[in-house]
């Protein structure tokens, strides 16, 4: 495959509603798209770094550039047999996963257009239909929190996860618990504790959680695997596993019980699948999180989540969820039963609606080999 451009798109798409974490609260994203042409098609990847360096020191001012002036050209020189040749070509710049991720996701996509395949397929997935679960921000209120459960809930989502941080979080849960006490629950903490908050940590034991995600620094695995020791309640590892030599480390020291895999975190499909077949070996379940991504990286955790290991509801969730009017056609679209259905479409299964990408479109740049 020889990819002849590279072009990088910065929309702006306003959410339906504002979402907030630990690291503050947004009402729109700016969204770092791919694009590359290769011998006929186009195929598309999503960056998924942040409008800030908070989540993580990789964000768009810094992905930019990066792919402009050192990976878009690396992708270039020369012929690509498949996606998983990025890993090796884009090796000599360290780190940038992200920005690494929305280039080799677009060479996946391409790849299977070329061989007539779905993405899926192509990445060696199983699944014809996924299970869903929801992220639900931090709210104004309690109140307001029940209420966007409820809707949820109604639409047939499998699993709630809710953003706690000191401050927000046992107090939420028992209001949730008091209400509905045998939904499947998880809590996601983005770093927000440390370990001498252990005492408090396990009061989240009380409430018959699926797992608390990322309870403690974005960097550590070790003290994890302490923290996991004195709870009875799951830990889930995300920021934490940047590639499979992480996974392997961190289960083989018992640092968590679950997995969240993230594709335009890790690198791309590549690193990603790594880490998924270290899971299976150790017999560890994993689930492909959110970044809040348009439906372009959103199609691509669908494809990711075919794979046979992802055994929990993930937060790939419909799009109706965070955007007025998606940039995909269909949009995602979750059933009643909380599952999305997997079809057998050349590529992602979803077209790009490129008249609407260019009307979010605030700058955009093209690259070719030797300019």
């Amino acid at each position: 495959m020889k990819i002849e451009s590279v072009t990088l798109r910065e929309i702006q798409m306003p959410l339906v509603h504002f979402f907030e974490t630990s690291f503050g609260r947004i009402y729109s994203r700016r969204i770092l798209l791919v694009s590359i042409e290769a011998e006929g098609v186009r195929g598309w990847g999503e960056c998924v770094a942040g409008e800030d360096p908070f989540y993580s020191s990789e964000w768009i001012a810094t992905a930019w550039p990066t792919i402009k002036t050192y990976l878009a050209p690396m992708l270039m020189q020369g012929k690509l047999e498949t996606g998983r040749d990025c890993t090796s070509r884009l090796a000599r710049v360290r780190g940038h996963r992200m920005a690494k991720a929305g280039l080799e996701n677009a060479v996946w996509d391409a790849e299977a257009q070329q061989k007539q395949q779905p993405l899926w397929k192509l990445l060696g997935g199983t699944r014809r239909e996924i299970a869903c679960g929801v992220s639900i921000g931090i709210q104004d209120s309690p109140e307001q929190l029940l209420e966007k459960i409820e809707v949820e809930l109604a639409a047939g989502y499998r699993r709630i996860k809710i953003k706690v941080k000191p401050g927000w979080d046992l107090n939420v849960l028992e209001k949730i618990r008091s209400r509905w006490a045998d939904i499947v629950l998880s809590v996601d903490a983005n770093s927000a504790y440390t370990l001498d908050q252990v005492e408090h940590l396990r009061k989240f034991d009380a409430f018959n959680l699926l797992m608390i995600e990322q309870p403690l620094w974005n960097d550590e695995i070790y003290l994890h695997a302490r923290l996991q020791k004195s709870m009875d309640t799951s830990i889930c590892l995300d920021e934490s596993i940047l590639n499979a030599r992480d996974a392997d480390f961190a289960l083989e020291i018992s640092a968590c019980r679950i997995l969240n895999i993230k594709v335009g975190r890790v690198g791309g499909f590549t690193e990603a699948k790594k880490i998924h077949d270290v899971a299976q070996r150790h017999d560890v379940p994993v689930w492909c999180g959110g970044m809040l991504e348009s439906g372009i990286g959103r199609s691509h955790n669908i494809a990711l989540s075919t794979l046979k290991n992802f055994r929990l509801p993930g937060d790939v969730s419909a799009s109706k969820r965070y955007w007025k009017e998606d940039i995909i056609e269909p949009e995602v679209k979750v059933r009643a039963d909380g599952m999305i259905a997997v079809n057998d479409q050349v590529g992602t299964g979803y077209k790009v609606r490129e008249e609407l990408v260019q009307k979010f479109t605030v700058r955009e740049e093209t690259f070719k080999p030797g300019k």
